[in-house]
Parts: C-alpha cells; sequence; structure tokens
C-alpha cells in the first residue's frame, strides 16, 4: 500500500504529532469538542427526552442515520488496499484475538463485581463493551502518531468492524441469555439491514462516489458525529423515561469509572507485552496496541439499540460511553511518548507537515 493510498483512506489524518494533537485527540489539558457535544447532548435528553411517538421518529431517524454513515464508510474503504494487507495474517488473527477472545473473556471475569461494584446493568454494560469490535478512525490515527504499521492498522481496524458487526449479536446471544437479555433473529436481521448492507453498497457504488466522498471528508464528518449524538439522545431519552438517574448513585458511577480504567490498563498492558512475547516488530507492536484495546462507540450503540429492547439502555450504553473518551485520552498520551522512542524518530521541531 502506498503512502498516498493511506494518506487518502486517512482522509487527511495527521502524520506529525503537532497536527495530531490539534484536530483529532483530546489530551493534555484540551477538551476535545466531540466530548462536549455528547455531553450537551445527554443534558438536553435529561431535561427534554423524546417520549411516545417523537421517540419513535428519533429512534428510526437514528438508524437511517447509521446507516449512512456505514455507507460511506464502505464508499471510503478501497476493497484491492484491504485484501492486499491481508497477507500479513499473523498480525490481524492477534488484533481480532485480543478483540473477540481476550477482551469477552475480561468481561466475563468482572461478572465477580456484581453485586458489590457492580449492578447488573452496569455490568451487562461492561461485558458489552468487551464483545464490541475496535474503532476505526481513531485507532489508525493513534497508530500513525506513534509510527507503527498504518496499512496494518487499516486492515485489522475495517476487519474487525465489519467482523463485528456478525461477532458481536453472537457474543451477545452467548453470553447474556442467561442475564435476561433476549436475542432473536429479528434483531440479527436488524443489524444486517442497518449496518452490512449499506457498507456492501457504499462498496459497490465507491468506483463512482468514493474520489468526491474523500474529497468532502470533512463535511461528511458530520454525519459520523451527528449519527452518534442522534443515538446518545434516543438512549438517554429512554433512559430517563425509565428513570435511569434513579437506577446509580454517585458511588456507583465512580465505582464504573475505576473498572473502565482498571478494563483498559489490563488491555494495554496485555496488547503490548504478548506482542512482544511474540516477536512482533515495533510498527505491528504498535498496530496491535491500538487496534486491539480501543472499542468502537460507531458501532456499539446502534446495535445496543436493537439488541436491547425492554433493557435498560441509557445504563448499558454508560460503560462504553465512558470507556470510549477514557481510551482517546490515554492511548493519545501513549502514543505520544511511543513516538519520541520510536526507530528513525526526528525530534517534533525537525518534523514537516507531510512527514510520516
Amino acid at each position: 500500500m502506498t503512502e498516498n493510498a493511506v494518506t487518502a483512506f486517512c482522509n487527511g489524518l495527521p502524520l506529525s504529532y503537532g497536527r495530531f494533537v490539534l484536530s483529532k485527540i483530546p489530551m493534555l489539558g484540551r477538551l476535545d469538542p466531540f466530548l462536549l457535544a455528547i455531553l450537551l447532548t445527554v443534558l438536553v435528553a435529561a431535561l427534554l427526552p423524546a417520549d411516545g411517538v417523537v421517540l419513535e421518529g428519533a429512534n428510526w431517524a437514528a438508524k437511517i442515520a447509521i446507516g449512512l454513515l456505514f455507507f460511506l464508510y464502505g464508499a471510503r474503504l478501497s476493497t484491492q488496499e484491504a485484501v492486499e494487507g491481508l497477507k500479513h495474517w499473523r498480525l490481524h488473527l492477534t488484533i481480532l484475538a485480543t478483540t473477540f477472545v481476550v477482551f469477552p473473556l475480561l468481561g466475563l471475569a468482572a461478572k465477580v463485581l456484581v453485586p458489590s461494584v457492580l449492578t447488573d446493568p452496569l455490568y451487562l454494560g461492561v461485558l458489552y463493551l468487551c464483545l464490541l469490535p475496535s474503532t476505526v478512525q481513531s485507532a489508525i490515527a493513534l497508530v500513525s502518531v506513534a509510527r507503527g504499521n498504518i496499512p496494518g492498522a487499516i486492515v485489522s481496524a475495517s476487519a474487525s468492524s465489519l467482523i463485528g458487526i456478525v461477532a458481536t449479536p453472537l457474543l451477545v446471544a452467548l453470553t447474556m441469555t442467561t442475564r435476561g437479555v433476549t436475542f432473536s433473529a429479528s434483531a440479527v436481521v436488524d443489524i444486517v439491514l442497518m449496518l452490512l448492507v449499506p457498507f456492501v453498497l457504499g462498496q459497490l457504488l465507491r468506483r463512482w462516489i468514493g474520489a468526491w466522498v474523500k474529497a468532502h471528508g470533512k463535511p461528511l464528518k458530520l454525519v459520523d458525529r451527528g449519527s452518534i449524538m442522534l443515538v446518545v439522545y434516543v438512549a438517554f431519552s429512554r433512559g430517563m423515561n425509565e428513570g435511569i438517574w434513579s437506577m446509580i448513585s454517585l458511588g456507583r458511577l465512580a465505582a464504573l469509572v475505576g473498572v473502565c480504567a482498571l478494563l483498559l490498563a489490563v488491555v494495554l498492558a496485555l496488547t503490548w507485552y504478548s506482542s512482544r512475547g511474540l516477536r512482533f516488530g515495533y510498527e505491528d507492536r504498535v498496530a496491535i496496541l491500538f487496534c486491539g484495546s480501543t472499542k468502537s462507540l460507531a458501532t456499539g450503540l446502534p446495535m445496543a439499540i436493537v439488541l436491547f429492547p425492554g433493557q435498560p439502555i441509557g445504563l448499558i450504553v454508560l460503560p462504553l460511553m465512558l470507556f470510549h473518551q477514557m481510551q482517546l485520552l490515554v492511548c493519545a498520551v501513549i502514543a505520544a511518548r511511543l513516538a519520541k522512542s520510536a526507530p528513525g524518530h526526528v525530534p517534533l521541531r525537525q518534523v514537516s507537515p507531510t512527514t510520516s
């Protein structure tokens, strides 16, 4: 995969640490505007929750927006580049095993925290978080900053996201049916129609619209973020109707933050040191670290709407929202430090905006 192809796919992903800090990830005193927008959305849902016909309409609008998001994602991804990147199968297998085997096992182990630390709905949220695929754009950006294997990260993160469309519902069925979560074939159909079909359609039309989609990446980012904010509004509107804030105390919330922090720390340590034990080079270890330890908010929120009807959806997605922001903050700091010690590192003051 050429550098130009990588740069095009990442839609202008910053290739120097300075540009990265300024444009992509919150760190070291900067608050992420997107995080503030999500918090504002939660506040709006708390003060003005949708109900009845309005909530149903917002729910359908969220599903349509998510479908558009995955359509655009399919239009961006070059099939030829992805197939070429699959040659590094050992790297991808390691990342997928971390995402869909190690993480779920950690989620199941967290059951010992019920009811002393976590309530049942919060534990379902932690377990659900562990069953999700990797994030895509954030993981690739982090790998870019840390001077890791960018093509490998693109393929692994993309494969994780696509496999997760099928794997996550199956893992939910295997791990949660004994905890009062119903699972039906209609849920799988809804997820396929909402995520997989738009992606495939985007791939089929990529030949004609791919260049236009990449050229308008910044305006189309509003679709990505707007979709997530709409899903957050729907989820927390449901939560307000269910009395979500009466179900969780400040102590439980603090405990949940601690559990998410511990989970992230464990996975970061496992991915970094196990990849060294498996004798991966520095660039591959960076890809394993960031693609294996991150979880996708964009995939997790819409899936939750479909997978957990009748459940306290606000509490179930709360761990995911906390973990997502935590992973961005922590991983951004780690990526910056790795960049300084990377093989062939050039001090920041000598790096031009286009240096990879």
